[in-house]
This record gives structure tokens, sequence and C-alpha cells, in this order.
């Protein structure tokens, strides 16, 4: 019955978990999220996870499961998310991938290259260049090596850089040979990905309600607890409040720069899915007819 694997991308705040649960329910699916930032246990505000209402409702992997000063990679993800859709597909169940993270996707599917074994030589040189250069020059030599990576990524977000430069400047023998993880290509799964294609115009305004109703739940406090030092502070939100924590901005400041921050995020997202030559956008009524018609399920 599995009939392959659905995976819903998006830009954030474009309501992949609203339609997610719906298609779940639906189709009797379980769902696998592919995003860098709710990997993270302890941070359901400022990464907008499922709350544990809806993960009572559909069965959710890949969740809120590692802790937040804890290193993670595509090459991981892509390892841990093929694990996880084994387990549902034994189960007799189907499995929908959702999330944002452009770059996890395309390692799950199978569509590039990685190396997880780190070479330490390079990952010291890269940690000195970014004690010394600002992350704006880090950003700019990746856009050189890997236009694509860098497009989807913070130009201040220093950890994912430094990390994209490690597998871009990593020889070409080794991009190629060192990941052997399962994909979904290599085990022969087929995939449908679709991307939630929702105006701009209604992602903006779903950002200011996101970012009003995180302000009221405690996204400050929420960054306070996690500190900058963990590997996770750098998601959008947190360098924000940790600003605001210093004294470095006024609240209606901190709410604009969220919303700003939040919204330069969803135009990269739409950017990476758009140059995905698999991606198929579709609006939300047409995702459960597309499942139907291109995996079969019923």
């Amino acid at each position: 019955m599995t009939n392959g694997v659905l995976i819903l991308a998006g830009a954030t705040a474009s309501g992949k978990t609203e339609l997610a649960l719906d298609l779940a329910r639906r189709f009797d699916a379980e769902i696998v999220g592919a995003d860098s930032r709710q990997i993270y246990r302890g941070m359901p505000i400022g990464t907008a996870a499922p709350t544990d209402a809806e993960r009572a409702l559909v069965p959710h992997h890949l969740v809120g499961f590692l802790d937040p000063h804890e290193r993670y990679s595509a090459a991981r993800f892509a390892r841990d998310a093929a694990a996880a859709i084994a387990e549902i597909h034994a189960r007799g169940k189907r499995a929908l991938v959702v999330g944002g993270t452009g770059f996890y996707i395309r390692a799950l599917v199978g569509g590039v290259a990685l190396a997880p074994e780190h070479d330490e030589a390079l990952r010291d040189r890269l940690a000195r260049e970014a004690r010394v250069h600002p992350p704006e020059v880090l950003h700019a030599w990746l856009a050189v090596r890997d236009p694509s990576r860098a497009a989807a990524l913070d130009p201040h977000d220093t950890y994912r850089i430094v990390r994209a430069l490690e597998v871009a400047l990593a020889p070409a023998d080794a991009r190629r040979t060192e990941f052997t993880g399962s994909t979904l290509r290599e085990a022969g799964i087929p995939s449908l990905l679709v991307f939630l294609d929702v105006a701009a115009s209604e992602v903006d305004a779903r950002i200011e309600r996101r970012i009003d109703a995180m302000l009221e739940a405690g996204l400050v406090a929420e960054a306070e607890r996690i500190g900058a030092r963990a590997a996770a502070a750098s998601a959008v939100g947190y360098p924000q409040a940790l600003a605001y924590l210093r004294g470095w901005c006024t609240a209606d400041e901190l709410r604009a720069a969220l919303v700003r921050a939040t919204r330069r995020y969803a135009r990269r997202q739409r950017a990476w899915f758009r140059g995905e030559p698999a991606a198929q956008p579709l609006a939300r009524a047409d995702v459960e007819r597309a499942a139907r018609e291109k995996l079969g399920w019923t």
C-alpha cells in the first residue's frame, strides 16, 4: 500500500503543516519532518514545530529529537529519514515528507553527493576564516563555489555557510564517493516532490500573524533559554530575540526585524524550490489529486 513517498515542500508559513495533517489522515500516512530547525527539541515556538496536539493526531518523525547544541548534517538527515520511511512502510503505512529545507530534501531524494566524513584540516581552516571574516564574506565565497546552496542560506548564518563550504571545498572524488547512505533513488522508491505554491502576499501576511503569535507565546524567553552558543541558535528568530535581550533594539524593532528576516528566508526557500527540476508547484487544492494520480494513493 506504500506507493512511493509524497514530499510536501514550501516556504515557511505557507500552510504546509495544516495541509500535511489533512493529507496524512486522508491517506493513512505518517509524517517525516524535513526542517533543519524543527529537528531540535525545546524550541517549539521559534521553529513553529507541530504542536503536541498535532503530533497526537498523526505520528511524526525527525521532529524535536535533537539537543540544540548538537550538529546535524544533510547526510545524516538522509540516512535518518530513509530509515524512518522504511519503518513506516514496514507497518503498511504511507510516508509523507514535509518541510522547507531544500538541501535536506535533495539529499533524501538522491539529487546531491554528500561527504559525511569530515576533513579536520579543512574544518579547522574554515573555523579560522570564520573568526577573521564576517559571514557575508564567507557567503560570497560559497556563492562562487556552490551558487544554488548559497542562494538557500541566510548570508548571516555562519554555521551553515561554513558547513556548506566544507562540502563545496572537499575534493571532487570525496564528494562523489564518501556518502553511501540510503536515498529514495538508491532504494528504488518513487517520489513526488510538490512545492506548495502560495502567493507571496499571502505568505507575508501569514508571517506577520505567526510572528505576533510567537512573541505572545514566549519566543524571547525561549531564545534566552537556548542561548547564543547553541548550534540551533542561528535559526531565524533567535539572533533577533537575543539582540533584544541585550538591549540592542526595542520591542517594536524586534517585531519588525523578525518579520523582515522571516520574509527573506521564505523568499530564499521559494527561489530554491523553483530551481529544483523535479519540484512541481501546486496549489493546496491540487496536492491530493496529484498524490492520487502520480503515486496511485487511494
